[in-house]
């Protein structure tokens, strides 16, 4: 089963991938949690060319990839669960729980170093949510991702298999948490136990300070609940609150080479942690 996964990786990503953002993009059409103020061609054709281009970056920057270095550490016996000679099936939990830990302090940290958040705002400039959102990342924010997670790996001694899973399972419940969904409020206060859901999240894109400084995970809510960083619902509700940040609100800003060009405009405002008196302001 291990051989097949690692052999049929791409195949397994890509066809997950694809496969979720069709089901969102459906599902938001058949029950839109939000109005669709700006046209879908516009932002989708804009925020997939993002990916489109991340992708090719990232491609040559890595030559090997998550998985790829999973494989070579298990291989050469690097790694503390290599070391340790955990058991498979530990060891596969243990390296989804921390490199899930890892990806949220990340973002947490993309919040609080100025310029960290130059990077990571063109996430949270999109003025509408939905599917293609949990994609849009600048290609700088995307290599510094990547640079981490590769170096967790390597020094926890993940497994293929769990590296795999996760990369999958990441890409998958970041489409869906962004979706612009309608869930039942009983669906979604018992799925918010065990996965970000979309209005869980949808509170992180708030132009107010404070909402967008909380709910953090992508993968798994626990961080935020444990670590104090979670928000139940925005103060002007889903359909009354405005998404975004303060800085590039025009339908100009959401082109492809204003994305890119966004951390050199304007201050790194909008970014501390905890810091910020009139926090509960846009």
């Amino acid at each position: 089963m291990q051989d097949f996964m690692l052999t049929n990786e791409l195949v397994i990503r890509l066809s997950a991938f694809l496969g979720v953002l069709a089901l969102m993009a459906a599902w938001e059409v058949a029950a839109p949690r939000r109005r669709r103020d700006i046209p879908r061609l516009l932002r989708w054709s804009n925020n997939l060319a993002l990916v489109a281009l991340d992708t090719v970056i990232v491609r040559l920057a890595f030559p090997v990839l998550a998985v790829g270095v999973a494989v070579t550490a298990e291989a050469e016996g690097w790694g503390l669960l290599n070391i340790l000679d955990v058991p498979t099936w530990l060891a596969v939990i243990v390296a989804f729980l921390v490199l899930d830990l890892a990806i949220y302090l990340q973002h947490v940290m993309f919040h609080a170093v100025p310029a960290l958040w130059r990077l990571h705002r063109v996430h949270h400039a999109d003025l509408e949510v939905d599917a293609t959102t949990g994609l849009r990342f600048h290609p700088g924010e995307v290599l510094l991702s990547m640079g981490l997670k590769l170096g967790v790996v390597v020094a926890l001694g993940a497994p293929p298999v769990a590296v795999l899973l996760f990369e999958v399972f990441l890409n998958a419940t970041s489409v869906f948490n962004h979706s612009n969904l309608k869930l039942p409020k009983r669906v979604d206060a018992w799925l918010r136990w065990i996965v970000v859901t979309p209005d869980m999240h949808r509170v992180h894109h708030s132009i107010r300070r404070n909402e967008t400084n909380s709910n953090y995970g992508f993968n798994l809510p626990w961080w935020d609940r444990l670590l104090g960083t979670y928000r139940s619902q925005p103060q002007g509700g889903h359909r009354g609150m405005t998404i975004g940040i303060e800085q590039f609100r025009t339908r100009r800003d959401l082109w492809l080479d204003r994305m890119l060009d966004q951390p050199f405009r304007g201050p790194a405002s909008g970014y501390p942690i905890n810091r910020d008196p009139m926090g509960d302001r846009p």
